[in-house]
């Protein structure tokens, strides 16, 4: 390992230290220098101390959605804005909001056990006494029950997960799982258990994953207490997020609602978080197969599958309340083209504390937007419109955002020039995914913005680890690409709303790597512990401030909005691969397992003493089509290598075009959704990124061709593919418009 980190050492040293002397994407060389200029007045007004300061008032008492300290959050942040000069309002919504009513737990035989569903107050972290408010570990929008049943151990509750207990002969029907939090989104875990047959869920963080087994837990390390629960949403997100009853519609007060029992993104079964010290005595208490060796955690017990004889009671139990969210909306008008807006977001809700999750990302965003405001002051106002947002009910399901959004549709989709979102921060390297129409402009972003622990680049440093510790393909990446590649974005966060149902590039950007967690959605996200273990003095608050702030003045002043096409039909280009070659895999894998099968040399190989069995047999994986799809990836490849040419020489643009220009630019991302979305969740429009229907957050690129070969629905394939060549199409049609007018 030290000779790891040795390398890795020497490979940031040798990085140059120099920023980017580059001109600008959009500005000429005059207007770069002059930006540059700018962005140093900009940095010089970033705090470390002032962000440290709201980080401990907005930090000193858990205001989730709903609560009134979230209310008074509220509007302390609307009253700094205000104080700033922006134009502020408080955009209220009224949203379905389910919080505990009843949690109870207990193991009834072999042995009984009730669990005490509590986190401990430490001496060492006064806020973790504070509790007025607090909302206690819970699921949010799991339905209520009362169930009973034997235990299932499923692992991470996935696909995969569901597959192999098949193929132990275990059956989840009458049962409850007891899942590990991670490898997928919770809400995935009790979908899955649902649609298998399960009665209930319990889902617990296990100490490999997220405890002792990372290294020592809170307060003498940054890990998870034993005590601790993550709790959060399992609304089923991937088939729309946002108000459960108004879907695709804003929930203010007129709106249209379906009756609770119609929602379809509530949950068919009840769910509990519980921490792994609660998980212990159930788990102890399992028998069945042992698991396999890739499913042990890390309690100090043997694992098994079960079903049973732990048998155990859950009931949960909810105040289905109708609360108002508010999203600080703050506007400043830009100077010459106040019609084209950039958008900049970050939620203010937390499900305690929230000093990480989300206030050290708002608090970031609060020195930005008092920083440009400084600058507007001096004589240097925007030229495009800003909104800074600070939404609510992010937490419980993008809610805030969602509503936002879809209320003002109309007005985003003809305005709405991106959207730039941070959601918390900690310590380490830059990470940033977003439409890919802006990884040029990234790059130089995160080129132009100093690391402040290595004095570098942050994109030097970046590159130095990736070239040590990233995936093959991300090496492969680091070798052959001048730009750092954005990662795809499927969902978790408020640019959902932005990009997948509106059509508007955005990103989503912060540190990480170095600041160790634990703390995520437990009552230990407190500023004692950010303080000490994630970002100490803020210094990578500082710096995220820079990097958002730089990115939105910049598509606040460029000329020529800085979208590139030419990255797009790259990144786009090698998802087409990936399908190629999930064909490949599945229909090998799937023809060796069946032929294995028939020759019953999985029978012979077997312990009879156990229950596992062969894989089940499959549809053979047919061959596909992918010509249309790649006949206009190429068509758009051909329209971008031209419009890039004319680009680059944009002082040649006369201003008469230049409106009529940047509405098509920024109107390139609208041409890859369609009206009717995805099949099965129409509210994703997007068909080139989603979230995926059982990964969660998780990105399926190309998801309407990728799921459909994933879930064997290959009599789809086609169909789909032909969409999503359809809609590269469009893409292509809007740069040949470019190209006719900046020809003309």
């Amino acid at each position: 390992m030290k000779m790891i980190m040795t390398l890795f050492t020497s490979l940031v040293v040798m990085a140059t230290t120099a920023v980017s002397a580059d001109q600008l994407i959009g500005f000429d060389e005059k207007a770069s220098s002059e930006q540059r200029q700018l962005e140093a007045f900009f940095d010089r007004n970033i705090k470390a101390t002032e962000q440290a300061e709201w980080l401990k008032q907005f930090s000193k008492a858990p205001h989730h959605a709903g609560s009134r300290a979230g209310k008074e959050v509220a509007r302390s942040i609307a009253e700094l804005f205000s104080s700033w000069g922006y134009d502020t309002q408080i955009e209220e919504y009224e949203i379905l909001l389910p919080t505990p009513l009843t949690r109870h737990l207990e193991m009834v035989s072999p042995t009984m056990f009730t669990a005490s569903l509590r986190e401990d107050s430490l001496v060492d972290d006064p806020s973790t006494s504070v509790r007025e408010g607090l909302l206690p570990p819970y699921n949010a929008f799991s339905t209520d029950g009362n169930v009973e049943g034997e235990l299932v151990f499923i692992n991470y509750g996935r696909p995969e997960d569901h597959e192999l207990l098949e193929r132990y002969g275990i059956d989840l029907k009458g049962k409850i799982a007891i899942a590990k939090y991670g490898k997928s989104w919770r809400g995935i875990k009790p979908k899955l258990a649902a649609e298998k047959g399960a009665i209930g869920t319990i889902i617990y963080s296990d100490p490999a994953d997220d405890g002792y087994g990372q290294g020592d837990v809170y307060p003498a390390g940054p890990f998870k207490h034993e005590t601790g629960v993550q709790r959060g949403s399992v609304m089923d997100m991937p088939t729309y997020p946002g108000d459960v009853l108004t879907p695709g519609t804003g929930a203010t007060k007129k709106a249209k609602r379906l009756k609770i029992k119609n929602a379809p993104t509530i949950t068919r079964i009840p769910v509990l978080p519980i921490s792994y010290k609660d998980a212990l005595p159930l788990l102890s208490a399992m028998s069945g197969s042992t698991v396999p060796a890739e499913w042990v955690g890390g309690l100090p017990i043997t694992y098994h599958l079960g079903p049973g004889p732990a048998r155990v009671r859950l009931e949960v139990r909810f105040n289905w309340d109708t609360v108002t969210a508010y999203n600080v909306i703050a506007r400043m008008e830009g100077a010459r083209y106040p019609d084209e807006w950039v958008v900049r977001g970050n939620h203010h809700d937390g499900w305690n504390h929230g000093a990480a999750d989300p206030l050290s990302g708002l608090v970031a965003l609060l020195a930005e937007a008092k920083s440009v405001a400084e600058l507007a002051r001096s004589g240097s106002p925007p030229a495009r419109s800003i909104v800074y947002a600070a939404w609510d009910a992010e937490e419980p399901g993008l809610i805030g955002s969602t509503e936002w959004a879809e209320h003002h549709a109309k007005v985003l989709k003809k305005h709405a020039v991106a959207y730039l979102n941070t959601d918390g921060n900690s310590r380490g390297f830059v990470r940033i995914g977003g439409s890919h129409t802006l990884e040029r402009f990234f790059d130089q972003v995160i080129s132009d913005v100093e690391d402040p622990q290595t004095g570098v680049s942050l994109k030097d440093r970046l590159k130095a680890w990736l070239s040590v510790f990233g995936t093959e393909q991300q090496k492969k990446n680091n070798a052959d690409r001048k730009n750092i590649r954005l990662y795809p974005l499927g969902s978790g966060s408020d640019y959902t709303p932005f990009l997948q149902h509106l059509g508007i590039a955005s990103a989503n950007l912060g540190f990480s790597g170095e600041g160790s967690g634990g703390s995520y959605h437990t009552l230990y996200d407190t500023y004692e512990h950010y303080t000490t273990w994630r970002d100490p003095d803020l210094v990578y608050g500082v710096t995220l401030s820079q990097v958002a702030g730089h990115a939105t003045l910049r598509l606040a002043n460029a000329r020529v909005l800085p979208f590139d096409f030419v990255n797009l039909v790259d990144n786009i280009a090698l998802y087409v691969d990936e399908l190629e070659e999930l064909a490949v895999k599945m229909r090998t894998d799937t023809a060796r397992i069946n032929k294995l099968i028939d020759e019953d040399v999985y029978v012979v190989a077997l312990d009879p003493s156990k229950a596992f069995g062969p894989p089940l047999r499959k549809t053979d994986v047919p061959y596909f089509n992918f010509a249309p799809l790649k006949n206009s990836l190429e068509q758009l490849a051909k329209s971008a290598d031209s419009l890039d040419g004319l680009l680059e020489n944009d002082e040649g643009i006369s201003d008469r075009k230049l409106t009529q220009l940047n509405r098509l630019l920024y109107m390139s991302e609208r041409q890859l959704t369609r009206d009717n979305g995805l099949t099965g969740r129409p509210w994703y429009k997007h068909h080139i990124y989603a979230p995926g229907f059982y990964t969660g957050y998780g990105v399926k690129t190309i998801p309407g061709v990728r799921e459909a070969i994933e879930i064997r629905e290959f009599d789809e394939v086609s169909e789909q593919i032909e969409i999503a060549a359809s809609v590269l199409d469009s893409l292509t049609a809007q740069l040949e418009l470019v190209v006719t007018l900046l020809t003309d």
